[in-house]
């Protein structure tokens, strides 16, 4: 299991110590140091099921300096993938994948009923 976080951030510290708790085994990555690529994030979107908006950290400073809650809606998949490969602090996170399973953001009752 790959968990992609950003370590100063708490939520991905909590989720981190429940990974921990419940002895789950992850290979942490550091989502600055090593951005997602515009493949990984492409390939996860398509296997979570989920909108491409939940990839985006959408309470981040940077997102908010982009102004992107008004321009993602102008912007194609591939636009919106491209900037997400483009700086690690505009993916949410934590983001955990697994096979087929993609997590973004920590919701405990949401990782327990999936991990």
């Amino acid at each position: 299991m790959l968990f992609i976080e950003y370590p100063k951030c708490s939520t991905c510290k909590k989720a981190k110590k429940w990974l921990d708790e419940k002895q789950i085994s992850y290979t942490d990555r550091h989502i600055v140091e090593e951005n997602p690529t515009y493949e990984e994030l492409k390939e996860w979107y398509q296997k979570s099921g989920m909108p491409l908006k939940k990839f985006f950290n959408t309470s981040g400073l940077l997102y908010k300096e982009l102004q992107l809650k008004d321009k993602l809606k102008d912007m194609s998949e591939e636009e919106q993938l491209k900037l997400l490969a483009s700086n690690g602090m505009l993916v949410k996170r934590p983001l955990v994948v697994d096979g087929d399973m993609v997590l973004t953001g920590f919701k405990e009752s949401e990782w327990s009923e999936k991990l």
